[in-house]
């Protein structure tokens, strides 16, 4: 067997072919590697020659055979080279060309020529060709982001939900000559929406280029990592058993939880549990965020930790944290983003430095939300509510209501230019502020989707308002521009942050390998909006976080 030198051991022939180490002989010659190293450096081996007076090594004859090692008969034994384990093996990051190039084909120019390939010559305008660059760009996004050697959970996810939903989904709009909701304005204004949204589209890729070039000195500054407190986790389990507790009671028991959406928002809102739209998401978010964010951070202790899963304390309190999430977060009786968020954070928590399921999820996620998701709404209505869905044609489910979001944007260019004019910051303050009541706040501004239908006369006013569209609608398209170059720059940092300190740290209580994931899936129902809907678990979840996390290591209180 040849060692890392190329040399051969004293006995082996000279005909024998020389095969490398693997590397599980490699791990077990380090020390016997290390130990020869050290003994050549210091002169101490058993096959050094004297030295002279001035410290040098006296020459023995042998020449230059004698600085490789003592020669053995008609061979040279080498002393092993110094062998440097590294501190974990890394995954295979780079996909097969077998894989990438289909990849990259299928995203960027079948899909969408497939789907234009259906239209009709009086379809093909300015907002036609217009649409297919849009998706050809977001497809060319969404496989760098399948393709790159670095996981990028945030940036990933976006660039899943803006290829589908304003990508393919519009393009077979326009072609199929349908929208999930009325066009309410010219075809000027749908036009010009589908220009902002690839402008959007440019400047999200603007701001993660930029967070590229931050300066060295800032990005290896050292910074504090957030840890979680081993005790206060414990606080936040026995908080979220509560307020689940508390959401089951108020239904009477589990069984309302595997009905229908429908019936369980009846009760919140009208049966009595609550007086107003604040209180029932208030107890609807307490029921269900704290019990995810717990099971979450539970998850990564266990995946991490081979001490943890002996400990009766971890292993239980997780399990029963799986039973509580399966009745309060189950896809029957929540809305589906949220339901996505729930599976997108548990799938990259569970397998925190997989690229297959990385890949999977980005590549495969594209398939399900053609074909799956619009159909997985059947559990929205109860039975005499439920409508039959129906799909003659490979494109109808991209025209239901579920991908109405470049519409919406242009319905709501349509209701800023008929006079009510941008709102200036009014918008996004409400959002972030969505805790105020009405009754102290005069001026609190309704949802974004709620203000747009009412306008168009719709009953059902329960309609999308993307982050494109809230950001329109405060600052105009400067401010749109430039809020997307900031979204880009922060989801750009915080994807490098996660991949140099997050997923690969096997620290268990990384709070940056559980907040990450859980950005990530969460962006889902951001993007998709309105905002001030989206905001309230926001701040149920930083509560929560707050409570957990701390920056002050204390060996006694870690996660181990």
């Amino acid at each position: 067997m040849a060692d890392r030198s190329g040399g051969r051991r004293p006995g082996e022939g000279d005909g024998e072919a020389r095969a490398p180490l693997d590397e599980t002989v490699q791990i077990r010659m380090a020390p016997l590697a290390a130990k020869a190293a050290r003994r050549t450096r210091h002169g101490t081996g058993p096959h050094t020659g004297p030295r002279t007076g001035d410290g040098n090594r006296a020459d023995t004859g042998i020449g230059a055979d004698h600085a490789a090692g003592p020669r053995i008969g008609s061979r040279t034994w080498r002393p092993f080279a110094p062998f440097v384990i590294p501190k974990s093996p890394a995954p295979r990051a780079v996909l097969s060309r077998a894989l990438s190039v289909p990849l990259v084909v299928a995203l960027v120019f079948v899909l969408p020529l497939a789907v234009a390939g259906r239209s009709q010559p009086d379809v093909r305008d300015g907002v036609f060709w217009l649409q297919l660059a849009t998706t050809c760009y977001a497809g060319a996004r969404l496989s760098a982001m399948v393709l790159t050697t670095r996981r990028r959970l945030i940036q990933g996810t976006v660039w899943l939900f803006c290829y589908v939903a304003m990508g393919v989904a519009p393009l077979a709009q326009i072609v199929l000559e349908q929208t999930p909701t009325p066009v309410v304005g010219t075809r000027g204004d749908f036009t010009m929406a589908v220009a902002l949204v690839l402008a959007g589209f440019v400047a999200f890729d603007v701001g993660a280029l930029l967070s590229r070039h931050a300066s060295e000195a800032r990005l290896s500054r050292p910074r504090p990592a957030a840890s979680v407190n081993k005790h206060r986790l414990y606080l936040l389990v026995i908080f979220a058993y509560a307020g689940s507790g508390l959401l089951i009671a108020s239904f009477g028991g589990p069984a309302p939880f595997f009905d229908s959406r429908q019936a369980i928002s009846d009760e919140l809102t009208g049966g009595g549990t609550s007086g107003s739209q604040v209180g029932s998401a208030f107890l609807r978010g307490f029921g269900t965020v704290p019990a995810l964010l717990a099971l979450l951070m539970m998850t990564r202790w266990l995946v991490t930790s081979r001490r943890a899963r002996r400990q009766p304390g971890v292993v239980l309190p997780w399990a029963g944290l799986v039973l509580v999430n399966g009745i309060v977060n189950n896809p029957i009786s929540n809305p589906r983003y949220w339901f996505l968020t729930v599976a997108f954070a548990l799938l990259f928590t569970a397998f925190p430095r997989s690229p297959v399921v990385y890949r999977a999820a980005l590549a495969g996620g594209v398939a399900l939300a053609v074909l799956l998701f619009p159909f997985a709404d059947k559990f929205r209505y109860d039975d005499s509510g439920r409508k039959e869905t129906r799909s003659g044609s490979v494109l109808e489910p991209l025209v239901m209501k579920d991908y109405d979001q470049t519409v919406m944007f242009a319905n709501t260019i349509s209701y800023v230019d008929s006079g009510t004019g941008h709102t200036y910051g009014k918008q996004l303050a409400s959002s972030a502020f969505f805790f105020v009541p009405r009754s102290v706040w005069d001026g609190k501004q309704l949802d974004s989707g709620v203000k747009v239908g009412t306008w168009m006369g719709m009953t059902n006013v329960n309609l999308s308002s993307p982050l494109w569209t809230e950001l329109w609608l405060d600052f105009g398209p400067l401010g749109m521009t430039g809020g997307l170059l900031l979204v880009g720059y922060a989801a750009a940092r915080t994807d490098r942050r996660f991949a140099e300190s997050g997923h690969m740290s096997r620290d268990p209580g990384n709070v940056l390998a559980t907040v990450v994931p859980l950005i990530a899936g969460y962006s889902f129902i951001l993007l998709r909006g309105p905002l001030l809907q989206a905001t309230g678990r926001i701040g149920i979840a930083v509560l929560c976080l707050a409570l957990v996390a701390t920056f002050r290591p204390d060996e006694g209180k870690r996660l181990r």
